[in-house]
């Protein structure tokens, strides 16, 4: 039996909300999202081969396809606002501004690795760019999350959580108990459902009850239902700057459901070969990154400023590649670290 189809994104139900509008980003900004989305697609095409090639550590879970979403927020943050992401997290470490060679490194078990290689793909953490952790356990950092803008609106610094989650996350308890606690207290935190239409290897639609598995409950907690187009980076980009703005206004949280798709399976060692051939093609062919290329070109950017920007995009990634490869293994000496509060395990015996 074939999955439900799901809607696609101009098929949103009645009472959804674009709050962005239609006004473009200012040039500056969309050449930026482009760079971002460029070195989000390169760096996840490259960790691909080194996974290939044995060089990655475990597994790893890639965004190829869901660039839009990360390079939109990474640009309308503020440098203090709080990003919490799931697994699938390489692209908003990036989007943050971490430097590609720690990341490379964490996947790679380097040295030079985000958290010295120790963490790994699915754990890539970063205080000192405000991006609060990759969590493996679906749905862990919504209230986290939560956590995080309490502190920023008990300490009236203006500052915004924003958290990243996939469609399964839906059906977690902790999604709607966070987004009701969130409600009730007006938490400047912004929810954004990265709806893939996959779960691990599940159609959401096979397992939930509405068709919108975000939007369709919003109303529950008092919330706009907002359904975005996750593949376009000027829409991404106008809602992220209106939820950001809402939230820092003290109006409270905003959930936003942006339609996606990953190119690959679930993680490397799934092929995706549930998915049909049809529903490939048609995603394949919306993919954020040349779109939008073709999009700058047919409004006026010259070839020769996108070409430059190519190149020095696949510059920094084969400049992080071969930093990481350069890097030797952790130490052993930091076994221990980071593990007990006060740094080793001398208080057991």
């Amino acid at each position: 039996m074939s999955p439900p189809r799901a809607p696609a994104p101009d098929e949103a139900p009645s009472g959804s909300l674009d709050p962005g509008g239609s006004r473009p980003p200012a040039r500056a900004t969309r050449l930026a999202l482009y760079t971002r989305m460029l070195e989000m697609r390169g760096f996840e095409k490259r960790a691909y081969d080194l996974f290939l090639s044995g060089l990655v550590k475990g597994t790893s879970h890639l965004g190829l396809g869901q660039e839009a979403i990360a390079a939109a927020f990474g640009t309308a943050m503020r440098e203090d606002d709080y990003t919490f992401a799931t697994y699938r997290g390489h692209n908003h470490a990036l989007a943050r501004g971490v430097p590609m060679t720690p990341v490379m490194g964490e996947l790679m078990g380097r040295a030079c690795g985000l958290m010295a290689g120790k963490g790994g793909s699915m754990h890539l953490t970063s205080v000192e760019h405000h991006m609060m952790g990759s969590y493996a356990i679906i749905g862990a950092h919504l209230t986290i999350a939560n956590g995080a803008a309490w502190s920023a609106k008990a300490r009236g610094s203006g500052q915004v959580a924003v958290c990243f989650f996939g469609d399964g996350t839906t059906n977690i308890g902790a999604f709607h108990e966070a987004l009701n606690f969130a409600a009730v207290y007006e938490l400047p935190v912004v929810f954004v459902c990265e709806n893939n239409l996959w779960m691990e290897y599940t159609p959401i639609a096979s397992v939930t009850a509405v068709a919108r598995p975000a939007a369709d409950r919003a109303s529950a907690y008092g919330l706009e239902p907002v359904v975005l187009d996750g593949n376009d980076p000027d829409v991404m980009h106008a809602a992220a700057v209106a939820a950001l703005g809402r939230a820092r206004s003290g109006a409270g949280p905003s959930l936003l459901e942006a339609l996606t798709y990953r190119h690959g399976g679930h993680s490397r060692a799934d092929p995706g070969k549930y998915r049909s051939d049809e529903e490939l093609s048609y995603w394949l062919g919306r993919d954020p990154v040349p779109a939008y290329r073709a999009r700058l070109v047919a409004e006026g950017v010259e070839e020769a400023e996108i070409a430059a920007i190519e190149q020095q995009v696949a510059a920094a990634v084969d400049e992080a590649t071969e930093a990481a490869k350069a890097s030797g293994p952790p130490s052993l000496d930091l076994v221990e670290k980071d593990v007990f509060a006060d740094g080793g395990a001398s208080w057991r015996r």
